[in-house]
């Protein structure tokens, strides 16, 4: 079995803690994810155009210049991505964007900081591992 086909999807993960990012990337990595990181929106954005085969986001609720929010709706507004599932972390989450998120269809929210267990299991009822014969 080649690299290429034990990969699992690509995820793109936002956040403007570098450090927190990293130890995600790597985290989801060793799991088999290929992951993308942005530190801010304009980034994610780009990141998204770079790689369209982004199954999915994890993105930091609250970034300096805009929020994940912000990626949100400008998701929701993209036709060719405006389906694509998005999972908010935040260690600061309020009831007006708990009612923006619901709004926009976020999958989930995970408080900061992640509890990986619980996050992998949602990725892995997200996107099952191929049954082995």
């Amino acid at each position: 079995m080649s690299e290429q086909s034990s990969a699992r999807q690509q995820i793109l993960l936002v956040d403007d803690e570098e450090d927190a990012l990293i130890e995600l990337a790597e985290s989801l990595g060793n799991e088999g994810f290929v992951c993308f990181t942005a530190n801010s929106v304009t980034f994610a954005l780009q990141e998204l155009t770079l790689h369209p085969d982004i199954a999915l986001v994890i993105t930091d609720l609250r970034m300096p210049e805009e929020s994940g929010i912000s990626l949100i709706k400008r998701l929701r507004e993209h036709t060719s991505r405006s389906h694509l599932p998005v999972i908010v972390m935040s260690g600061h989450a309020e009831m007006d964007d708990v009612s923006d998120m619901l709004r926009l269809q976020v999958l989930d929210l995970f408080r900061k900081p992640i509890y990986l267990v619980r996050l992998i299991d949602t990725l892995n009822n997200l996107f099952p591992l191929p049954k082995t014969v």
